[in-house]
């Protein structure tokens, strides 16, 4: 006996969870998010979730909003026994939540209740946490509140990014989530609510807020470097040359040294607050691709010395 799943989900993070579904229930129709412009070319693209589906041979929705009067009948002529959704972008109404006979499960990139909301996983390496790991939870109205049936831990390494930690969660949650339907078809999955106290919210990321702060003690930047890495990437701005120019700082390490905050010093390394310091690893210029950060600035105009805003 195999499920009839409703899977919804966008980004990359969601495909090996679609996959792991795909080798042993029945998809019965994959949401996603519509096609968006993206690249210098700015051409429409389907989602990694949408270009996953099409491979399967999969049915593909892509409503701009589920809130619309017909979306709720159109989801309960697929007849699914359960929908699983995976960073869809998209809230489910209660009609939505309803249609599925043994509801709505979502894979959630941390250990509820710390960190729920749209970037947990950036949220969780920039506050420097040495653990999170995947929960599957029942969904209801509320942002990501429903009662949690699984957990799996993963520790974060002092200099993991948010990139690499990405694809270690997306992976364990794929076979967390396998786990799960194995229990739910079998009828013993069981839920517990989520506890009141330890709640935290993972905000989207603004543009702003990836500019590096180089007050910040060397472990605040550090942390938030790495946790904004590979995207949209901690940044600092300074002139190049030709004036002020944007560069994306892609890995850090702590070093031994100490400044006036934001000034380069010897060897790569930047004064952070509390006389501290970070020595850059791998930046990135505007239009370019990552580099080291020694042939960045044998490149560049920067000597000892320099500010870094």
């Amino acid at each position: 006996m195999t499920l009839r799943v409703a899977f919804m989900g966008t980004p990359d993070f969601a495909v090996p969870t679609l996959e792991a579904i795909a080798a042993k229930h029945e998809l019965v129709a994959v949401y996603t998010r519509p096609p968006a412009m993206s690249g210098r070319g700015l051409k429409t693209r389907p989602s990694p979730v949408h270009a996953a589906a099409e491979r399967l041979a999969l049915r593909v929705e892509t409503p701009a909003r589920l809130r619309d009067e017909g979306a709720a009948p159109k989801l309960a002529a697929c007849r699914p026994d359960v929908a699983v959704v995976v960073a869809y972008g998209l809230i489910l109404p209660a009609a939505i939540l309803r249609v599925p006979r043994l509801g709505c499960l979502n894979l959630h990139a941390s250990l509820l209740p710390r960190w729920r909301g749209a970037a947990p996983i950036q949220r969780a390496v920039m506050a420097g946490d040495r653990e999170t790991g995947v929960a599957v939870m029942r969904m209801e109205e509320g942002l990501d509140t429903g009662p949690v049936a699984m957990v799996e831990r993963v520790a974060i390494g002092a200099d993991m990014t948010a990139g690499e930690l990405h694809d270690e969660l997306a992976i364990r949650g794929a076979a967390l989530m396998a786990r799960a339907l194995d229990e739910l078809e079998a009828g013993v999955l069981a839920f517990t609510p989520q506890p009141e106290t330890g709640v935290t919210y993972a905000a989207k990321i603004t543009n702003e807020e990836a500019r590096i702060d180089w007050s910040r003690p060397a472990k605040a930047v550090h942390d938030h470097v790495r946790g904004l890495s590979p995207f949209p990437g901690a940044f600092f701005e300074a002139d190049l040359g030709r004036g002020a120019e944007r560069v994306k700082v892609l890995r850090t390490a702590l070093a031994e040294s100490s400044g006036e905050p934001g000034t380069l010093l010897a060897g790569e390394t930047v004064a952070c607050g509390g006389g501290t310091a970070v020595r850059l690893l791998q930046v990135q210029r505007a239009g370019r691709g990552p580099t080291s950060a020694a042939d960045f600035l044998r490149g560049v105009r920067l000597e000892p010395g320099a500010r870094l805003s």
